[in-house]
This record gives C-alpha cells, sequence and structure tokens, in this order.
C-alpha cells in the first residue's frame, strides 16, 4: 500500500502543479473525450501510456480479453455495454478503440480454458469469445491469430449497438482494432487482411 501512498505524493508535488489548470477545467466543464477505448484489464497494457494521452481525452472500460459483448438489453449487469451506452449516446465520442494485445490471459483463458481457480467469472466471460476459435486453426501461432480474432469479434459485436450502427453510418463515429505487442512496443492496427503496424 505505501508503494501506491509515495505514488499519490509523487503525483501532487511533480504532476499536479503541472497539470492543476486541466484538471480544474475538467472539473468546472466536464469530461467531453473524442475516443473511447476498449481495453483489456492487464496491467501491462495501459492505453493512456499506449496512447499518450492525458486526463480526460479518453473513456476507457477495462475487461478481460477487451472484449465487447453483442447488444442485450435484460436485468443482468453489463458493465461494458453501459460504458458504452454512456460514451456514445450521453459523451458523444467520435471514436471507439478495441485494444487487444499480445500474451492476453483472457484469450489463453478462451484457447486453453480458464484456470481453475478463475472458472466462476473467467471462463463463462471468454466463452463468448469461442466462434473465433473456428477461423483459428492450429499452430504455433494461434494464440496470436486468436488475440486479432478476438478484437474482430469485438468490432463486429460493436455494430450489433442500434445506436453504434446508426452513428457509424451517419458518419459521426468510427471504431478501430488495434493489438499492442508487449514485448516490441508496436501497435498494430487491424485492417481487413489482418494486422497492419501502425506507421
Amino acid at each position: 500500500m505505501q508503494r501506491l501512498i509515495d505514488g499519490y505524493h509523487r503525483f501532487r508535488t511533480e504532476i499536479w502543479p503541472a497539470e492543476r489548470a486541466r484538471y480544474e477545467a475538467l472539473a468546472k466543464w466536464g469530461q467531453s473525450p473524442e475516443t473511447l477505448i476498449v481495453a483489456c484489464s492487464d496491467s501491462r497494457v495501459d492505453p493512456q501510456t499506449v496512447f499518450g494521452a492525458v486526463p480526460g481525452e479518453m473513456f476507457v472500460v477495462r475487461n478481460v480479453a477487451a472484449l465487447v459483448p453483442a447488444y442485450h438489453p435484460d436485468a443482468g449487469y453489463h458493465g461494458t455495454s453501459a460504458a458504452l451506452e454512456f460514451g456514445v449516446r450521453v459523451l458523444g465520442v467520435s471514436r471507439i478503440v478495441v485494444l487487444g494485445h499480445a500474451l492476453c490471459g483472457g484469450v489463453k483463458a478462451m484457447v486453453e480454458g480458464a484456470p481453475e481457480e478463475a472458472r466462476d467469472f473467467v471462463q463463462p466471460w471468454v466463452a463468448m469469445a469461442k466462434p473465433v476459435l473456428e477461423s483459428v486453426p492450429e499452430g504455433e501461432d494461434r494464440l496470436t491469430r486468436a488475440e486479432a480474432a478476438v478484437v474482430r469479434l469485438s468490432l463486429n459485436n460493436l455494430m450489433t449497438f442500434p445506436w453504434i450502427q446508426d452513428a457509424v453510418g451517419a458518419g459521426k463515429l468510427e471504431i478501430h482494432g488495434f493489438r499492442f505487442d508487449i514485448h516490441t512496443g508496436v501497435l498494430d492496427r487491424l485492417g481487413r487482411d489482418g494486422l497492419e503496424p501502425v506507421t
């Protein structure tokens, strides 16, 4: 815990003085981010760091494997869908980015099975992405290909939300997929023909 408190003290002494005006403006005028990021909960992949963003620029929702479920309003708990609804319909973001990454434990759990200690919630959560396994044949790079396929699945699921589909159709919203490689620090964009390095 002390490490967190020390980090807060560094924030107050080193970062806050230079960023105070930004925070005060955000407090006074509210947030108006242009980008909504769906990212993995993995501690090694911080979207704000990867994209060099500052507070107020990105509305971020993180979950295991950066999965977007299909649109399905009911009485259940839908944290990711709630964040999408708030970001698109209330904040009016102009783009949604799905950020997958290398060495994703959620994708590994989907491909190889969840660890025994993570079967109450992780296993059923990643099961929504099981259909991608049909398009990802066996092979030594199966996990890498599955990581890209899961991003594509999330992009497809975004389009099942009627108000996302309408905004995209009206040219008011863009959706993009990326995969970040922890080993190399390289960001790849998901294109029609697969992953392409961002230049």
